[in-house]
């Protein structure tokens, strides 16, 4: 029994994985380094997605560009911020390597020392936040965060009521703004949201009620739904687009439910989507 085989049971992974297969002599090529076993065998299983709504993997053949893109603009940065930069960048030898993020703006990476299969993971926050390093590869990483097996992965700690992956799809994205609500506790506005999405259910919590992100599946699991005071209170979906009037009625019929108004409606570029009511 390996460590995919106790990731692959804990989540299952989709019966049609996304992009699943890849070219890797041509991306160790474009890369200039062999890559690890553990994350050839992952992509192969799950392919690309997403795991608990959080941490994504970048599909195979964006990696070299993605690498050079990225980390050619964070030498710019190092320039002028070295002590923030404890790790060299990939290509230089033992250097970074990006391989994932995170829905919260974290960098996972492989410190590039030694032997492919021996790289430990970097969590990388940007511009000099923090870097926190994890022996193992990206199987004993992931299965170590979801089972609750390696604490302190992320800044914020994460309580999973269940765990999954989400194949990659094209989404449409809202952004509800809603006013402050006349029902305090935050369970309450919950259990409100909750009872007012179609299908809906509860897979993850973080945070105090003050900095709370919810994290729901509703319609059968279609949509993805966030609700969170962390920066503003305001929920946030993710859905396809064919199902945009179902999102908005939900939308609209939630925020008087959970004691607020809905103040605004924007899509992912921030363009206004007129749900809000008179």
């Amino acid at each position: 029994m390996t460590i995919i085989d106790d990731l692959v049971r804990r989540v299952p992974p989709p019966a049609t994985p996304v992009d699943a297969h890849a070219d890797w002599d041509a991306i160790e090529a474009a890369l200039g380094t062999p890559l690890p076993a553990d994350f050839k065998k992952i992509t192969r299983r799950y392919g690309a997605g997403q795991f608990c709504g959080l941490v994504s993997a970048h599909p195979p053949e964006r990696l070299a560009a993605q690498n050079r893109d990225i980390l050619g603009e964070e030498r710019d940065y190092r320039d002028d911020d070295p002590e923030d930069y404890p790790y060299p960048l990939h290509p230089e030898p033992g250097g970074i390597l990006l391989w994932g993020e995170t829905g919260n703006g974290e960098r996972l990476c492989w410190l590039t020392e030694g032997e492919p299969d021996t790289w430990p993971i970097v969590v990388w926050q940007p511009r000099g936040a923090g870097w926190t390093l994890h022996p193992g590869g990206v199987a004993n990483f992931l299965d170590g965060w979801l089972s609750g097996r390696t604490g302190g992965v992320f800044p914020t700690e994460f309580t999973a009521a269940a765990q999954w992956f989400t194949p990659f799809t094209e989404l449409a994205y809202a952004t509800v703004g809603l006013s402050r609500s006349n029902l305090p506790p935050f369970e309450a506005r919950l259990t409100a949201l909750l009872e007012a999405l179609p299908a809906a259910r509860l897979l993850m919590t973080a945070g105090p009620d003050a900095s709370r992100q919810d994290t729901l599946a509703a319609a059968d699991g279609r949509w993805h739904v966030m609700y969170e005071t962390a920066y503003r209170h305001q929920i946030r979906f993710a859905f396809p687009p064919t199902d945009t009037d179902l999102v908005r009625e939900a939308a609209q019929r939630a925020a008087p439910a959970m004691g607020c108004r809905l103040n605004s409606s924007r899509d992912a570029f921030g363009d206004d989507l007129g749900w809000v009511q008179d």
